[in-house]
């Protein structure tokens, strides 16, 4: 018997031969499988009719991909020295459902680069079953006041969401669930594959207090979104940034360490409550 690595490139060799040979049959997809980052996920994949599949030949694999293997089984065993190097180690069949001919395969530890199509294929039926899977990672949007115009009564608001994918899309809506008009969406790619977005948006005393930043990804049916309320708004747009110190003092009182606090407002018509406090600690 030939060693395993000559082995295993001459059945590779025949999968390659026999995908490009005329007489396949293609079945259509089901749905596409969504799974978020880190998770794991199964990727179907059923012989019809069911029949024992221990000892037949298999193929999962990415097109799209150099090399395409994911993962190949061959008579009882799984070759894995062409494996496309990014899947080393998260791939596996459940061997005890082959005899009934399921060779779903499951994916461990899923990441952005796993989306995509995969194809499940096997040469003795000349039958290929396409699976999509679609990775996903989303987050809530924050909203946070970005500038206050006193003089003309509007409020800029931004609402920023990380991490997530595929792209989204960031809308704003005012109290009654209509759409705002609003910048341009800033969009981020991250060094890890996950979309950033952000928007800011103009509102103004004619609208009402209550606005909402929404992010959504349609196709894997995900959204989130953040409620922001302005209180009072004749009360809010005369807010003053007030600078307040805290001071400390360090003094020994009986064999007992004492702390002074004084607190100093940059406004000297702001009432502060309790000035000065003292905090005991035994020796």
């Amino acid at each position: 018997r030939p060693p395993w690595p000559v082995f295993s490139v001459l059945v590779l060799q025949n999968l390659k031969w026999t995908y490009l040979f005329p007489g396949q049959t293609q079945v259509d997809p089901p749905q596409p499988v969504v799974v978020m980052v880190g998770d794991d996920t199964v990727l179907p994949c059923q012989l019809e009719p069911a029949m024992d599949a221990f000892k037949m030949t298999m193929e999962w694999g990415r097109l799209d991909l150099d090399p395409r293997f994911i993962y190949v089984w061959h008579d009882g065993k799984a070759l894995l020295d062409d494996q496309n190097t990014a899947y080393k180690g998260r791939t596996s069949l459940a061997i005890d459902k082959l005899k009934h001919g399921d060779i779903s395969l499951k994916l461990s530890k899923v990441k952005v680069s796993d989306h995509g199509t995969y194809r499940c294929y096997i040469p003795k039926q000349s039958k290929q079953y396409f699976v999509e899977l679609l990775v996903a990672a989303i987050s809530s949007p924050g909203i946070s006041l970005a500038r206050l115009h006193k003089d003309s009564g509007r409020v800029v608001l931004q609402c920023e969401s990380k991490g997530w994918y595929p792209e989204p899309e960031l809308l704003w809506l005012d109290g009654e669930g209509k759409l705002l008009s609003a910048g341009p969406t800033e969009t981020v790619r991250g060094p890890d594959d996950l979309y950033t977005v952000s928007s800011r948006v103009t509102v103004e005393k004619r609208h009402s207090n209550n606005f909402t930043c929404r992010v959504e990804q349609k196709d894997i049916n995900q959204t989130r979104e953040t409620h922001f309320y302005i209180p009072g708004r004749n009360n809010f747009y005369n807010y003053k940034t007030v600078t307040v110190e805290l001071h400390l003092t360090l003094v020994f009182y009986k064999y007992r360490v004492v702390l002074l606090f004084q607190m100093i407002s940059s406004w000297p018509h702001l009432t502060v409550l309790l000035p000065s406090a003292l905090v005991w600690f035994s020796a």
